[in-house]
């Protein structure tokens, strides 16, 4: 398996005591996306937490995750270079959407961080939604500002757990859709968690199933 480009998984294993979770072998292309199904309790989260750096230590873990080449296996999640998008938005509720926009962005002037904040939103489709309170905002609108956020970071990778199952029907196609689309116009790999076919049918790719192996 050739390691110099998108996010690699080599080997990894992860045991919760005498029950193995995970044994798992796989590579994402940049732009593409590897869906990983399986019930509750298979290890589909553990999984990103340990591509993440936060996996609880409870968790045995081996194997390698290399990103366009760099093993970032032992670094602090800090600086993995991944993003994350869960369930949930988790907007920080005291701030603004665009304040939520501004704490991801580093470096730079205030003038040129809140431009790159305003792209975001209008690339959302969120124009002049700087100062609104995020809870004024529908879930879809919160899933694309939560989205924004994450690559305003810079990630070289994106990790979604679950991030449109709270969604309803229509919202949840045009949300994948958002998503699926900036992920691969942005030449990202993507690993997205699920327990929803629908997901794996909207991100094309590979799929895999988590069993029961023990």
């Amino acid at each position: 398996m050739q390691a110099q480009d998108g996010l690699v998984l080599e080997d990894v294993s992860i045991s919760l005591g005498q029950t193995r979770l995970i044994r798992l072998s796989a590579q994402v292309r940049p732009g593409s996306v590897l869906t990983v199904m399986g019930e509750s309790g298979s290890g589909k989260s553990t999984l990103l937490a340990f591509i993440a750096g936060f996996l609880e230590p409870e968790f045995k873990a081996s194997g390698k995750v290399l990103l366009d080449g760099r093993d970032i296996t032992g670094l602090p999640a800090n600086e993995r270079r991944t993003g994350l998008l869960f369930q949930d938005p988790m907007l920080f509720p005291h701030m603004s959407v665009g304040e939520n926009l501004l704490f991801a962005i580093h470096g730079g002037s205030r003038q040129a961080r809140r431009k790159l904040a305003d792209d975001a939103l209008a690339e959302a489709g969120l124009e002049k939604m700087f100062d609104r309170d995020p809870a004024t905002l529908s879930g879809g609108q919160r899933a694309r500002v939560a989205l924004m956020r994450v690559l305003l970071s810079q990630p070289q990778a994106l990790l979604l757990d679950e991030p449109f199952s709270k969604l309803d029907a229509g919202m949840k196609s045009q949300i994948r859709e958002f998503v699926f689309r900036e992920a691969r116009e942005r030449g990202l790999p993507v690993l997205l968690v699920t327990h929803d076919p629908q997901d794996a049918v909207e991100a094309g790719g590979q799929c895999i199933e988590l069993g029961d192996e023990r």
